[in-house]
């Protein structure tokens, strides 16, 4: 026997509507619900990976500032060592400068002493005498020492021909002596004026400062650490 379905009444209708309206509702909410918490993941993910590259950025930028800090740090130190270096040794040449001038004082007054000066110009001439080794020569001395000059030649020849058991005919120049700046000494020549040995004051002052520096250097200033050889 078979049941024929009623029909819903309107409360029915009404009760059976708003089951559908809450499923509805509910399954609307959840998907709500899992919409929210996937936005909220890939939310905090992608301010992850936003917060972790610009940590990297900040880092980077702050690692080139450091190393820009640094280079401008040793270039700066570099810059105030070779300054002070420099300042050492432009000091260093001032003293040295000082030392030749006062030197170079000194032989200005040597000829104010007749008796010095004089052996001075024997020793000079005759030292000329045995560099060059040839039988005639002439001397070249200032004006105001023609005298002592001749004196002295005289004197040098005879002391060469002692030493060499040769001798020597030295002439000295009185029509184009040496120059009055010169400090005083001899210029003695050979061969015509084509061989020349310089042994005025000033050119044994020179000769003597290049020969001395490192010694000089060394009395002024101590031995540089730097300094392998000694003589």
């Amino acid at each position: 026997m078979s049941t024929v379905a009623r029909p819903l009444n309107d409360e029915e209708v009404f009760s059976e509507m708003n089951k559908m309206v809450a499923f509805i509702r509910q399954e609307a909410l959840e998907k709500a619900r899992e919409i929210k918490v996937k936005a909220d993941e890939e939310f905090n993910i992608e301010k992850a990976k936003l917060v972790r590259q610009e940590s990297i950025n900040v880092e980077g930028q702050f690692q080139r500032k450091v190393k820009q800090a640094e280079v401008k740090q040793r270039i700066l130190t570099s810059t105030l060592i070779n300054k002070s270096r420099l300042e050492v040794l432009q000091e260093r040449q001032e003293m040295l400068d000082s030392v030749f001038v006062q030197a170079q004082q000194a032989l200005k007054k040597l000829p104010e002493d007749k008796d010095k000066y004089g052996k001075l110009l024997i020793d000079l001439c005759l030292q000329a005498f045995l560099q060059l080794k040839d039988a005639t020569v002439t001397v070249r001395g200032r004006k105001a020492d023609l005298d002592l000059l001749k004196s002295a030649v005289s004197k040098a020849e005879d002391l060469y021909k002692e030493k060499t058991s040769k001798d020597i005919s030295a002439t000295v120049v009185e029509d184009s002596p040496l120059p009055d700046t010169v400090l005083g000494g001899v210029r003695v020549s050979a061969l015509g004026d084509r061989i020349n040995v310089d042994n005025t004051l000033q050119a044994r002052l020179d000769l003597s400062s290049n020969r001395m520096l490192p010694q000089l250097r060394d009395v002024l200033f101590g031995q540089s650490p730097n300094r392998k050889f000694y003589n």
